[in-house]
């Protein structure tokens, strides 16, 4: 447009610097407003918890590749992560070779805090596997369980970690269940006590999957040293014959939001992601929201499972959807 045919008199011109101005300031204010939700979207909040790594998640590492479960403080700081929650069946056979000797364990402690301090990581705690069933209707033997599980309390309460998982598994039905449950951890959480090791129970298959059923367990113990430690995604109750095809599932948002009142560790199960980096099977930022509802504010554990993408690319992508969901929630 020629100058000569848009500015026609004075006053048009005055007219056009007003209508101008106003739209300058207008447009001003715009973007300023523009600049600071930005930057709020961009300042992030730091996350109500704090990032674990469950050493299961590179469980076929050091079973298939043969990698040393010794480095696993080195792999989790490389990978952005301050707590260490050791799994006992990776260190087999070498401890199991040795009959769980006082030696062993030693060794196993004396190596595992060594790497800790070297790489600046927590121990947080130990999950214990292969030691017995707790739950099972024989007294001697569920004694013995016991029994069993008190070195490993020892090894956690040398390490400085602040407790041991342990599996309730054993009778089939509710009610008896329930009784020797609440026996074995009563005995267990009355050793560690003193110890200053909190004696947490997963759930982790059969009755310990149903979260009214181990919440009830958990009310009757009542014990502060004795607690859960709610998965995400572990509410399989019971899978067809020799296969891992889940043939009745517990609702796990429901699980979790029973089992969160007991809670003093919680694991973040992964399996599969899409294109935006959600787990297909688990609604993260729900399951935050129960967790931080309940006032949790301790370690999350990293737990990846899948099978599509490799343990490392797995263990990442889930700490990216811890961090992701806890800022969709604010």
């Amino acid at each position: 447009m020629k100058r000569r045919n848009f500015i026609r008199n004075t006053s048009t011109v005055g007219l056009g610097i007003s209508i101008l101005g106003t739209y300058a300031c207008k447009d001003t204010k715009k973007e300023k407003s523009e600049e600071a939700a930005a930057m709020k979207d961009d300042k992030a909040v730091e996350p109500f918890f704090k990032l674990s790594l469950a050493q299961w998640s590179i469980h076929n590492m050091i079973r298939e590749d043969k990698v040393d479960p010794y480095t696993f403080a080195e792999k989790a700081k490389n990978w952005g992560f301050t707590g260490l929650e050791y799994v006992s069946q990776l260190y087999d056979p070498e401890l199991s070779n040795a009959g769980y000797s006082p030696e062993a364990m030693a060794n196993f402690v004396a190596k595992s805090n060594a790497e800790a301090e070297k790489y600046g990581m927590k121990n947080v705690l130990i999950m214990i596997d292969g030691q017995g069933e707790m739950a099972v209707n024989d007294e001697n033997e569920r004694n013995e369980t016991v029994e069993k599980h008190k070195k490993w309390v020892d090894a956690a309460a040398a390490m400085s970690c602040h407790a041991i998982r342990v599996n309730l598994s054993g009778s089939a039905d509710p009610e008896e269940w329930k009784k020797n449950s609440i026996d074995g951890l009563t005995k267990l959480a009355t050793y560690a006590k003193d110890k200053n090791i909190n004696i947490l129970v997963e759930n982790h298959g059969g009755l310990s999957s149903n979260g009214a059923l181990l919440a009830e367990v958990m009310k009757n113990v009542d014990m502060d040293n004795c607690g859960t430690l709610p998965d995400f995604g572990n509410f399989c109750i019971e899978r067809k014959p020799d296969s891992w095809d889940c043939v009745k599932e517990y609702d796990k948002y429901k699980g979790v939001s029973e089992l969160m009142p007991y809670a003093k560790a919680v694991s973040a199960k992964s399996n599969n992601f899409n294109a935006e980096g959600y787990d297909t099977g688990i609604d993260y930022v729900k399951m935050l929201e129960i967790v931080k509802e309940a006032g949790y504010t301790g370690y999350i554990g990293v737990e990846f499972e899948g099978t599509e993408i490799s343990e490392e690319a797995g263990i990442i992508a889930t700490r990216d959807l811890l961090l992701k969901a806890s800022q969709e929630l604010g």
